[in-house]
């Protein structure tokens, strides 16, 4: 019954908010985004590309707390791989379709003192190595943002990791569990220039 009642929460609230209000508010996020951005450098600004914002790909997930004290490995794009404890399990519908994803929590992060509550999401989709990057996207939250068992997720906010910009970087490749069986046509699109 709880699934039910926060599926039919996630369904109204999608429709009571404003999508002249979310449209703008996405708009100054990819704004920032892209003025922001550590690793492409202004001449080079141009070529980030976004799907059209939907908020069709804003959605309230169920959270299910994963109790792991082993983690496991997460390969790279590189050499080297980097250490992740599973942190929870979110479920939530878009278009229809009934979806999951593994939430993760850096063991290296788990040390710093300003990252210590961040909660990493990758994954791949069936936009990946076509409209999208080709090693997957990435969203990130933080341990507050979880609420009552419940995970406000926007796909509109995905990005690309750095080494969609640079060959310089080795970014993590999502676990094949964080593969969904749908488009995720929302979020950053494929870089509009190869690597340098």
């Amino acid at each position: 019954m709880k699934h039910i009642f926060f599926f039919a929460l996630a369904f109204c609230l999608q429709y009571s908010y404003g999508q002249k209000n979310y449209t703008a508010e996405i708009n100054a996020y990819q704004t920032n985004y892209v003025n922001t951005h550590e690793v492409v450098k202004e001449k080079d600004k141009k070529y980030f590309s976004f799907f059209a914002i939907d908020s069709n790909y804003r959605v309230n997930a169920v959270f299910e707390k994963i109790t792991d004290t082993i983690g496991f490995t997460m390969k790279t794009s590189g050499n080297s791989t980097n250490h992740y404890f599973k942190y929870g399990k979110i479920s939530f519908i878009i278009k229809g379709a009934m979806l999951h994803l593994f939430v993760y929590q850096s063991k290296d992060l788990m040390k710093s003192k300003d990252y210590a509550d961040y909660l990493f999401v990758p994954f791949t989709d069936l936009t990946t190595g076509n409209k999208t990057y080709g090693s997957g996207r990435y969203l990130d939250f933080t341990i507050p943002q979880i609420d009552n068992d419940t995970l406000l997720i926007d796909f509109n906010k995905s990005y690309n990791p750095y080494c969609a910009y640079s060959t310089e970087y080795h970014c993590p490749i999502p676990p094949k569990e964080n593969l969904l069986p749908i488009g995720i046509n929302a979020g950053e699109m494929n870089f509009g220039k190869a690597h340098h």
